[in-house]
């Protein structure tokens, strides 16, 4: 079961890739500023979770409009995420948890899938200004896509 609504959002630093390098982005830097929506998907390169960054990307707008970042974790490197957000002009920030950190402190790991090994399964929060969970959603398989409407309707409840 992943993380429940009203628990306090774990912190985490994980590595993203820019144009300058690697970079450290910690979730709690957002606490007291902005709303953080946390979509973890199982890997890149994949078309279900192409998908759903590429539909996230497009919607970047309504997020910023709500006061959300919002933030797309996976098990891959920060430099497999860049080659795939490069090939499909994904916009969204991507976190490499690598190490399932994240993955396993929010507890949406999902065992061995597709027999390659554990990734993160597909679930999306909301996290508020105050770093507690508003929103918490762990999908029936990897090839379900969040509730992005649930999502938006946390967002706008908690501005």
């Amino acid at each position: 079961m992943p993380l429940s609504i009203g628990s306090k959002a774990p912190d985490f630093t994980l590595k993203t890739k820019t144009a300058e390098g690697l970079k450290d982005v910690t979730l709690s830097a957002n606490f007291g500023k902005k709303q953080t929506v946390l979509l973890f998907f199982p890997l890149a390169f994949t078309g279900t979770c192409t998908q759903e960054m590429c539909d996230t990307t497009s919607g970047l707008g309504d997020y910023a409009g709500l006061n959300a970042e919002v933030y797309g974790i996976s098990v891959d490197s920060p430099f497999a995420q860049e080659a795939w957000a490069a090939q499909h002009k994904i916009k969204v920030t991507l976190l490499s948890d690598l190490n399932r950190v994240a993955t396993k402190a929010y507890d949406v790991l999902f065992p061995m899938l597709a027999g390659v090994g554990d990734t993160s399964a597909r679930a999306a929060f909301v996290i508020g200004l105050d770093g507690v969970v508003t929103y918490s959603e762990q999908t029936a398989t990897p090839k379900d896509l969040p509730n992005f409407k649930a999502v938006k309707e946390a967002l706008s409840r908690t501005r």
